[in-house]
């Protein structure tokens, strides 16, 4: 919930596969990570004027920034199929020089092809992907020790180290919302 004049109110947010929201936004991704940017510094005002009217007044404001969404997809350039190879490999464990080698860019050309993708480079694109892999399984029940081991952490400890730095929260309190 978001607080706003003293007021809450429902929010709702869109979650992109890795990769795919510069080419509907228009920006680089390296460009806004860490900011907090309104969509009207990225499109023109009346353009965002008419899409936030068309979401406040819908029934179910949620679906329709859903809705919305599709619908830039559908009107964005294709999918360049090189971002979801990068993001298996990374998934799956593989090295940045396996990745690259596997998606025929040098390490420093994937480096930053990555940067414009995803905002970061693909060593922390993996640690993201790794921690997604790891708060998975921990939700799921599975004990953070064996969790920290299953997904290539040195241990629970390596874990909640990584949960902390790229949350800024601790692993329990991540796990339990």
């Amino acid at each position: 919930m978001l607080e706003h004049s003293g007021h809450q109110a429902p929010w709702a947010g869109i979650r992109f596969y890795p990769g795919t929201a510069p080419a509907l936004l228009g920006v680089p991704a390296h460009e806004l990570r860490d900011q907090r940017v309104d969509l009207a510094g990225l499109w023109p005002g009346a353009k965002v004027r008419r899409l936030t009217e068309q979401i406040d007044v819908a029934p179910d404001p949620a679906a329709a920034l859903e809705d919305l969404a599709l619908c830039l997809a559908a009107e964005a350039e294709p999918r360049d199929p090189l971002l979801r190879a990068i993001v298996v490999s990374l998934a799956a464990g593989h090295s940045i020089t396996a990745t690259a080698k596997s998606v025929g860019l040098a390490t420093r050309r994937l480096h930053r092809y990555s940067l414009a993708a995803f905002g970061y480079g693909p060593k922390t694109l993996a640690r993201v992907l790794r921690l997604r892999r790891a708060l998975a399984l921990a939700r799921a029940g599975v004990p953070f020790a064996e969790t920290a081991a299953r997904t290539g952490f040195a241990d629970q400890a390596h874990l909640a180290s990584d949960v902390r730095e790229l949350t800024g929260e601790s692993l329990s309190g991540l796990v339990g919302r």
